[in-house]
């Protein structure tokens, strides 16, 4: 038997993907398959290309996050940034569930990630060069953004 071809190990690569409410990406960041998602979280805030508006106290800014994120250092980024943590601790998603129906919140990111997919040329990596995918990806974003407009079907 060979290895488990499930293994955390394998080659690949992992968009760490920011999105809106509606599930439009904001940010875009791309690492190894094997780097774990919390070490791409400050990564991930640079990315925005757009200047983000000051958060006032009666305006502040939100970030929504699986229990993957649950660590000391990500909460001090997303203070750094002046975003409000929502962390799904271990085990508090299971427990959400049984008292109420619906998605959970990350629901949005797994939408978007699919909308991703949809696009043969993101879905495999075939480019040698990250620039040159992580151009793609850009050009992904911009064609679901516009699409969540309403101008292209």
């Amino acid at each position: 038997m060979g290895p488990n071809p499930t293994d955390r190990g394998k080659g690949g690569v992992k968009r760490s993907l920011l999105v809106e409410a509606k599930g439009v990406p904001v940010g875009v960041t791309v690492a190894g398959a094997n780097r774990n998602d919390c070490k791409l979280v400050e990564q991930t805030l640079d990315s925005i290309p757009i200047r983000r508006p000051k958060p006032t106290k009666k305006h502040p800014q939100h970030m929504c996050l699986d229990k993957g994120y649950d660590f000391e250092f990500v909460l001090k980024i997303l203070a750094e940034y002046n975003l409000v943590p929502h962390v799904c601790h271990r085990g508090e998603e299971a427990r959400a569930r049984r008292r109420r129906r619906g998605k959970p919140r990350r629901w949005v990111v797994e939408r978007s990630h699919s909308w991703f997919n949809r696009f043969r040329r993101i879905l495999v990596r075939w480019e040698k060069r990250s620039s040159s995918y992580i151009g793609m990806l850009h050009l992904v974003c911009g064609l679901i953004a516009w699409r969540a407009t309403g101008l292209l079907g």
